[in-house]
């Protein structure tokens, strides 16, 4: 064979990666096979136009490489965000939403022009994971673009917008009331209101709109900046609003005047509550207290000669369960399954060493915390209190004052020994209580 022969018939060498032809920018690189592109465009030290031609690549999985790629220019960019894999947009939002905040000055004014209209672009994109991506990366980042941000707050698809309304520093009192103003969703007043921050003139515009949860996600918010005269506004439409009651008395500052006209509507229990406040004046717990008492003793407890004979009956015959030895928890919880409210009563009367009519104010008055703790006095456990709330209270299962996690009771032990002294003393005060078994 000659040498010119064998000259022709040698193979040709294969080009190197930084020797791949770039004039035909849809052409895919001469790269020996697809796990070679998928490193070259996974790689920082790859040639800019190389990356610019994978962003092409017929492969999701080389395009999704350079789409991760920080060195990848904005040509490359710019291609990947009119991709048509939804997966490959998610990735490049989700590096160019990284990088914002890691950017030096320079690379600032470069973005304005390059990166931050590529992430504009994306913002818009058709695909709400796109978009939801880019929000959930800048939601807390207190250096991007303003616009970018007020661009997610108002998109429609809560998945974009709550996590901006919710964490967004960038979002000022002006931004926030014309999002109240105009809401790009139902969510957007009660996501608000969970800020970290709400400014008193945002307050102000939850407070005086119809929707009523958001309004209770606000008085929930201790970090909700509400002025007195919006408090007062609240309180005067509470009447019809039970949910809004227990956060109104738990407010970090309530004033004397806010307290009276709490007393007028909210329950007993918080009643209770609002009367142990330290924040207020030595004369407006007087005034509380007075009120909760008056408010306990003219509720439907009989007097002591009527007390039912059931119960008289089942106290006797708790009793002398108690001498054999037999007054438990499993005698409770079977009693209770039976449905025998009074025997229950007795159980737990002679369990808790208290006159039976401070039982029987507790279940008259659907006093449930008064329940539990008598519960825990004789010394059972909160499965039993759960029982005696739905036998004794009428109380669905749901509604029930539940246990802690890990079955533990849900009152401070110092609470209880309130609630004890509260209806004994209540009791006594009518003439009702009879000495302890």
């Amino acid at each position: 064979m000659s040498h010119s022969l064998a000259k022709q018939q040698a193979p040709a060498p294969t080009p190197t990666p930084s020797a791949a032809p770039s004039a035909a920018p849809n052409a895919a690189p001469e790269a020996a096979d697809e796990a070679a592109r998928v490193r070259h465009g996974a790689s920082r030290a790859t040639d800019p136009a190389l990356l610019g031609q994978l962003a092409a690549d017929p492969s999701v999985t080389v395009r999704a490489a350079v789409a991760l790629n920080p060195g990848a220019p904005a040509e490359a960019n710019d291609r990947l965000a009119a991709d048509a894999d939804e997966r490959v947009r998610v990735l490049l939002a989700r590096k160019l939403a990284t990088s914002v905040p890691t950017l030096t000055a320079g690379d600032q004014i470069r973005l304005s022009t390059q990166a931050y209209q590529t992430l504009m672009a994306l913002v818009a994109d058709e695909a709400v994971r796109v978009r939801a991506t880019i929000a959930e990366m800048v939601k807390d980042l207190p250096n991007i673009p303003p616009e970018l941000v007020r661009r997610l707050a108002r998109d429609a698809a809560g998945a974009v917008s709550i996590p901006i309304l919710r964490f967004s520093p960038l979002l000022e009192t002006e931004d926030l009331l014309a999002l109240l103003a105009d809401p790009p969703h139902a969510h957007t007043a009660s996501t608000i209101a969970r800020r970290a921050f709400v400014p008193a003139e945002v307050a102000e515009a939850i407070a005086a709109s119809s929707d009523n949860l958001a309004i209770q996600i606000l008085l929930e918010n201790p970090k909700a900046q509400i002025r007195e005269a919006t408090l007062d506004a609240l309180i005067s439409r509470a009447d019809g609003e039970p949910r809004w009651h227990a956060p109104l008395v738990r407010r970090p500052a309530l004033s004397a005047k806010a307290a009276r006209a709490l007393a007028e509507i909210v329950a007993t229990d918080l009643l209770g509550e609002l009367s142990r406040r330290a924040d207020l004046s030595e004369e407006s717990i007087t005034l509380l207290r007075e009120r909760l008492a008056a408010r306990m003793a003219t509720r439907e407890a009989p007097p002591a000669s009527e007390t039912p004979p059931d119960l008289l009956n089942a106290m006797a015959w708790a009793r002398a369960r108690d001498k054999e030895g037999r007054l438990d928890e499993a005698l409770l919880l079977t009693t209770a399954r039976a449905g025998d409210m009074f025997r229950c009563m007795a159980i737990l009367a002679v369990g808790a060493e208290v006159a039976p009519e401070v039982v029987e104010r507790a279940q008259k008055l659907h006093h449930v915390k008064g329940l539990v703790s008598l519960t825990w006095k004789a010394g059972f456990s909160m499965r039993a209190a759960v029982a005696l709330q739905v036998l004794l209270c009428h109380l669905p299962p749901a509604s029930v004052l539940a246990p802690k996690m890990g079955g533990g009771f849900p009152l401070s032990i110092e609470e209880m020994h309130w609630q004890i002294d509260f209806l004994s003393q209540i009791a006594t005060a009518k003439g009702e209580a009879r000495p302890a078994p």
